[in-house]
């Protein structure tokens, strides 16, 4: 086992533990909407919740944007990371999923700049100070796990291992489930997070889609809610 291997694994759970703090935990997805709202009761329900999620949304919108930014950075093409940025935010129809995105994006690229040297990362920084960048968190996890040393598969399993985690967690926060109960939930979910990788890979840019109605609406309908424990 090599060295560069080992640092390569550390890199990856770095990235993909809810202790590296890019303030995704206080993202609920619309979960604590549809929980208020008595949508959502069961860990059964959490489940097909986050089949939608990562099926329907997530894999055809971020991921694609994910990887098209990572290729972009493989080759030190930061114009093909702002083309994958932008596409997002024109694809990011509900207004507070892009400010938490934003949010949560520049965060991450705080972090990441404090913890990393890179090029590529000064870059984004001048881009994110002119408005060049709308820096959307799956776009700058790209170039974060590319400058990590984490191959394209790595990078997206990482961002799906934190976005998971961070919403089980949420979940158990809103009571919904317990701790071994989650547990399970995210075993029997591997499944249909590689499906979100291949879903992802095989779309172009121009090609992005979403259909998760009742998410988006719920996602609007937080704002609104009297009493909130995540941003979103």
């Amino acid at each position: 086992m090599s060295q560069s291997f080992v640092a390569q694994q550390l890199a990856l759970m770095q990235l993909s533990d809810s202790f590296f703090p890019s303030g995704s935990f206080t993202l609920s997805h619309g979960l604590e909407a549809l929980v208020q709202e008595n949508q959502l009761l069961s860990a059964q329900e959490l489940q097909v919740f986050l089949q939608l999620l990562l099926l329907n949304k997530v894999g055809p919108t971020d991921i694609v944007a994910l990887i098209h930014a990572y290729r972009g950075s493989a080759i030190a093409d930061m114009a093909a990371v702002q083309q994958a940025d932008t596409q997002l935010f024109a694809q990011t129809l509900v207004e507070k999923t892009r400010e938490t995105a934003r949010k949560s994006g520049r965060a991450l690229l705080m972090v990441a700049s404090s913890t990393w040297q890179d090029s590529q990362l000064e870059i984004l920084n001048r881009y994110a100070i002119k408005g060049e960048i709308h820096c959307l968190h799956p776009v700058i996890f790209a170039v974060v796990g590319r400058v990590a040393g984490l191959s394209q598969q790595d990078t997206v399993l990482a961002f799906l291992h934190s976005l998971i985690t961070g919403l089980l967690g949420a979940a158990i926060r809103l009571s919904i489930l317990g701790h071994l109960q989650a547990q399970q939930v995210l075993l029997q979910l591997a499944p249909d997070i590689e499906a979100t990788y291949e879903i992802g890979v095989s779309l172009r840019l121009d090609q992005m889609w979403s259909c998760t109605p009742a998410i988006d609406i719920a996602q609007m309908r937080h704002q609104k809610l009297v009493h909130r424990l995540f941003a979103s």
